[in-house]
C-alpha cells in the first residue's frame, strides 16, 4: 500500500511538472527542485546539485534523466518508470495533439501571442534555475576560477560568433577537476608519514615462553 501511494504521489508529482512546463528541460529544473527538495524534501540541495551535473553530462534530456533518478531513489526500478512515464506523456499527447493540425494551430492569432510570452516565461524559469544552483555551489578557488573562466569563454565566444559546444565546457571543467584532485592525491601520498611497524604484543611473547 505504500509502495503505490509513492507511486501515485510521484506520477503526480511529474506528470504536474511535464504539463505546466515550458522551454525544455532547463526550465523544468526550478520546478524539480521546489517540488522533491523544498516541499517533499525527496532530496536535499547537495544531492539534487550533484543530480542536475549528471543529468546533464549523461546522453538525453536532462528532465528525463531527473525524474528517472529520483523515480528510482523512492521507489527503485517502478519508480524510475513511473517517474519517466509522468514527465514524459504530456508533452508526448499535446505534441501528437499538435501535429495533426500543426499549420492550422501557429495560424491562430492568439496561440501565436501566448507563444511569445511562454518564451519570456522560459528564459525567466531557466535563469531562476540557474542562479539557485548557483547560490548553493561551494565558494572554493576552484570553482570560482571555473566560474569566471567559462563565463568569460562564453561571452567572447558569442561575440565573435564562434560556435563551440556546450558538451566541451563540460568536459574541459571536468578535466580540470579530475587534474586537481589527482595532484591533490598524489602530494597527500608523499607528505603522509610511513606508519611503523606494529611492536610485538607482550602478553603473546609471554605465552609462546611458557608453552615451551
Amino acid at each position: 500500500m505504500e509502495l503505490l501511494k509513492n507511486l501515485g504521489l510521484l506520477f503526480l508529482s511529474m506528470l504536474k511538472i511535464g504539463l505546466f512546463t515550458f522551454g525544455g528541460g532547463h526550465a523544468m529544473i526550478s520546478l524539480l527542485e521546489n517540488e522533491f527538495v523544498t516541499r517533499k524534501k525527496w532530496l536535499d540541495s547537495e544531492e539534487f546539485l550533484d543530480l542536475v551535473t549528471i543529468a546533464e553530462t549523461t546522453p538525453g534530456p536532462i528532465a528525463i534523466n531527473c525524474a528517472t533518478y529520483i523515480g528510482y531513489k523512492r521507489a527503485k526500478m517502478l519508480g524510475a518508470i513511473v517517474g519517466t512515464l509522468g514527465i514524459v506523456l504530456p508533452s508526448f499527447v499535446i505534441i501528437f495533439v499538435i501535429s495533426l493540425f500543426f499549420n492550422q494551430f501557429l495560424a491562430i492569432t492568439w496561440v501565436a501571442a501566448a507563444f511569445k510570452g511562454i518564451q519570456i516565461c522560459a528564459v525567466f524559469l531557466i535563469l531562476s534555475a540557474g542562479i539557485k544552483m548557483l547560490k548553493k555551489v561551494p565558494r572554493t578557488p576552484l570553482n570560482l576560477i571555473l566560474l569566471v573562466g567559462v563565463f568569460v569563454c562564453m561571452v567572447l565566444l558569442s561575440l565573435f560568433a564562434v560556435n563551440f559546444s556546450s558538451i566541451f565546457y563540460i568536459l574541459i571543467a571536468g578535466g580540470i577537476g579530475l587534474m586537481i584532485y589527482a595532484i591533490g592525491y598524489i602530494r597527500g601520498r608523499k607528505e603522509r608519514p610511513l606508519e611503523p611497524e606494529p611492536l610485538p604484543d607482550e602478553s603473546e611473547s609471554r605465552e609462546e615462553e611458557v608453552d615451551q
